[in-house]
């Protein structure tokens, strides 16, 4: 089976624009993401999936420039785009990672994915909307589901969040118990939760806003700009340095219906 991760990114961030090539540390996000994801030992291949639209230009340049893997496709609907990418990409598992997650772990990826075969699942996410609780912090969010999963999704989903945010088709028959809307379903999706033993659920180390900027600088300088430090050592230099948790302790998090409203047509 081919494990390809594929990265979200585009320039356009509503609430940080050109937020995926800022520099953190002394490289761009984006590069960040790519390179801690690349540490998996479970992904056959990282594909950075960004968008046609003029504005996208830029992080197609710096994927040509770094010898990413990537492929351009629709601004707003993200599934689509991960869908295509997937079947280019030859796919039989997809990780779903986003650019904004610089801390992302390549043990806690590697994890999803093990957890995930075990299980011999439709999907599994080390994170879910309410009412289950995140236990891992905001930013280190793995999900991974089949190609077939996915396929049906790209098929069937019509609602707005299900286009934007990828994976919602997968997971809500299961949070809800019921048939999710948009499109009949012959059977649901068989979904496995990821929990960590230690609820760590309050910690954001993604960025979406100037004051997870400036954590996620904080904590590459504490690394002296190295990115194979691990959510352990992040979680021992909060322990050392709690003061950390107050940099961005006031943003709100995005839900899984917030949809940017210039794609709903």
């Amino acid at each position: 089976m081919r494990t390809v991760a594929i990265v979200q990114a585009r320039f356009g961030s509503s609430r940080l624009p050109g937020k995926v090539l800022l520099d953190i540390g002394g490289k761009p996000m984006l590069a960040r993401v790519v390179e801690r994801t690349r540490r998996s030992r479970m992904i056959d291949e990282v594909v950075v999936a960004t968008t046609t639209d003029a504005t996208d230009d830029a992080v197609a340049s710096f994927c040509l420039e770094q010898g990413y893997a990537h492929q351009r496709g629709s601004l707003y609907d993200v599934l689509d785009r991960y869908f295509q990418a997937a079947r280019t990409y030859q796919a039989d598992v997809i990780v779903r990672i986003t650019a904004d997650c610089p801390m992302i772990d390549p043990g806690i990826v590697d994890y999803t994915i093990q957890e995930f075969l075990n299980a011999k699942v439709d999907f599994a996410a080390n994170r879910l909307p309410p009412p289950w609780k995140r236990t891992y912090p905001i930013g280190l969010d793995t999900e991974v589901c089949t190609f077939a999963a996915l396929e049906r999704a790209w098929r069937e989903a019509s609602l707005p969040h299900y286009r934007e945010h990828v994976m919602p088709y997968l997971y809500e028959a299961a949070i809800s118990g019921q048939q999710p809307p948009g499109g009949p379903l012959p059977e649901t999706f068989r979904v496995l939760v990821v929990n960590n033993d230690v609820d760590y659920g309050h910690l954001r180390w993604t960025v979406d806003t100037p004051q997870d900027l400036e954590l996620a600088r904080q904590v590459y300088a504490y690394f002296a700009g190295r990115d194979d430090f691990s959510w352990r050592e992040i979680l021992g230099l909060y322990q050392q340095h709690p003061e950390l948790v107050k940099v961005n302790a006031g943003v709100q998090h995005k839900t899984v219906r917030d949809i940017d409203e210039r794609g709903v047509v």
